[in-house]
This record gives structure tokens, sequence and C-alpha cells, in this order.
């Protein structure tokens, strides 16, 4: 099933929860207060869309570049987009030593890649090659923009949660409409369904990218070392400053950063020469290798913006 089916069918699904809750709420009390909620929820995310790529910029105080400054760095970016058929997004490098790069930007005509200054020390040439055609796969298949335009679905679910559960919702006609208490408990769990559902779909587009970056020739083996080197490399800066100023960031890593202590108990299996990287031989073993994940981590899948590391990297070794 190709992402943008599945992206739709989410669309669909959260949507249907939109309309469900409507009902509930009008069998309640007057639309009015409701779709003051849902203007202002969209409201927001109209500002969020527009003003997002400043706050980026600002967030990780982004130089943009120019094939001058950077080279290697503008020719890989340049030789990716072109094996992907999409317009050259701009270039950008933060100073952050975080090992990471991220895509973003409103759509695929203001696609931005960056990097950060941590991940051009850490990575030979193919690992930083098979990143950025991860990210560039993020920009051509529009996913940064149906996450943003998904995210508002559990943002007015909460808001119409704290609007019932703290003030009643208002007055109600009928006496026999359930209290302001009940609306705003099942609006919470309409909150926590759909938010398990954006999580889905920030964790679906992970492996479309993953599988976009192999299409535009990048070896399955040089991305998963590479994921296997950011994960350790945030390991490192665990608990820094630096990694506490993009926690805001991590949806838009290949990794997300905050989990990376974990998962180095899960990774270390894979490097069986213990030369810090994943070759061919040793990605071509895991695809023969049955994966068991504890209730923990399935768990805490579940509940993040990412996949599990490992089972992400058995993926990559299914690829061709």
């Amino acid at each position: 099933m190709s992402l943008q089916l599945r992206m739709m069918l989410l669309i669909g699904a959260l949507f249907a929860i939109i309309y469900a809750a409507i009902v509930l709420i009008g069998t309640a009390m007057g639309m009015r207060d409701f779709y003051f909620y849902l203007m202002v929820s969209v409201g927001l995310m109209w500002i969020q869309f527009m003003a997002g790529p400043k706050i980026i910029e600002w967030t990780m105080r982004l130089q943009y570049i120019k094939r001058e400054d950077n080279p290697k760095l503008w020719d890989m970016v340049q030789d990716l987009a072109r094996r992907a058929n999409m317009p050259l997004p701009r270039v950008c490098i933060s100073p952050s030593p975080l090992p990471n790069a991220f895509a973003f930007g409103r759509g695929i005509n203001d696609g931005r890649v960056c990097v950060c200054r941590g991940i051009l020390n850490l990575l030979d040439e193919d690992e930083l090659r098979a990143v950025l055609g991860h990210e560039l796969a993020h920009i051509k298949n529009r996913d940064m923009v149906t996450i943003t335009l998904l995210s508002v679905v559990p943002m007015i679910m909460y808001r119409v949660a704290w609007h019932f559960m703290w003030y009643g919702g208002g007055r109600r006609n009928d006496r026999n409409a359930p209290s302001g208490a009940v609306i705003g408990l099942a609006a919470f769990l309409f909150y926590f369904i759909t938010n398990l559902l954006v999580l889905y779909g920030s964790r679906i587009r992970e492996y479309y990218a993953d599988k976009g970056s192999v299409e535009m020739g990048n070896k399955p083996s040089a991305l998963a070392s590479a994921l296997y080197k950011l994960v350790y490399g945030s390991a490192r800066m665990a608990d820094t400053e630096e990694m506490k100023q993009v926690e805001g960031m991590k949806a838009f890593f290949p990794n997300d950063p905050s989990r990376a202590l974990n998962e180095i108990r899960d990774l270390k299996q894979l490097d069986t020469d213990h030369s810090g990287t994943i070759d061919n031989s040793e990605l071509l073993r895991l695809r023969n290798k049955q994966l068991v994940l504890g209730t923990g981590e399935k768990l805490m899948e579940l509940l993040s913006t990412h996949p599990n590391m490992l089972k992400r990297i058995k993926h990559l070794s299914e690829l061709k």
C-alpha cells in the first residue's frame, strides 16, 4: 500500500472521528462554542504552517549556503534531487554538534534540507548521501505538510475536552443531555485516539523515506549504518543542554535522539565485527532473523514519532 493511500485512509479516519465528536457535542448544546474552538485551532495550525520554517530557522540557528560554501554537500543534494526528479531544495547548515539532519518547508517547491555540524564529522560520504536521500524523500512525498494538517485534529479534540471538563460547555436546553464532564471525557478519549493515529502516520512516513532514499541509488546498508551511528552519536549527547534545546524538533530527525540510550541495547547486536558500522553482510544476516519485541518496546513505539530502530533496520535489510 502506497504512502499516499495510507495517509488518505488516515485522514478519513481522523475526520470521521471529528464528525462523531460534532454529533456528540451537538446533542448537548448549540454548535457555537465548538465552531469557535474549531476556528481557533485551524487558525493556530495556519500560523504554525506559515511561521513554522522561520521558527525552525531560529531554533536551529540555520545558515543557508551556496555551492561555493560547501561544494561536496551541495553536489550531493543536487544529484539526489535530480535522481528523485524533484526541484532542488535550499541547503542549510546548523552549528549544532548534534549528529542529525532534517527537512522542512511548506511543500515540494519550498523544500529545505539541513545538516547539523555534528553529522558532517560522524558519517562517511555514502552514509551522508543515504541520510540526505531520506530527507529529500520526505520533501518529495509531501508528508511534512500532511502531518502538519493531521496534527490539527488532536489539537481540536484537546481544546474541546479542556473546555467541557473545566467550563461545562455552556448552557444546554435539554435536561437529559450529557453533562459537560461526560462530553469532556469523551473528547479527551477522541484526543488520545487521534493522537495515536497521527503518531502512526509519523512512523510510517519514516519507512517510506527510507525506501525513497534507496530508490535514489543509496545502499540500504549505508542508511542502516548511518542510523546506527546517529543513535550512538545522540546517546553520547544525552542530557546535554544542546539535546534539551532541540527536544521539540525530534519529529523532524531521522532518529529520535531521546530514545538513543534505549536503542543502543538493541542495535549493538547488529555490529558483529565491532567496526562501528553495519555492512552489507551484517544487514543480510538480520534479514533472516526473527525479531521479538517485548511489551515495553511495543508500547514505547506506539507512543513515539519514530519506528522501533531495530524493526526499521530490518525493513532496510529487505529492500533491494
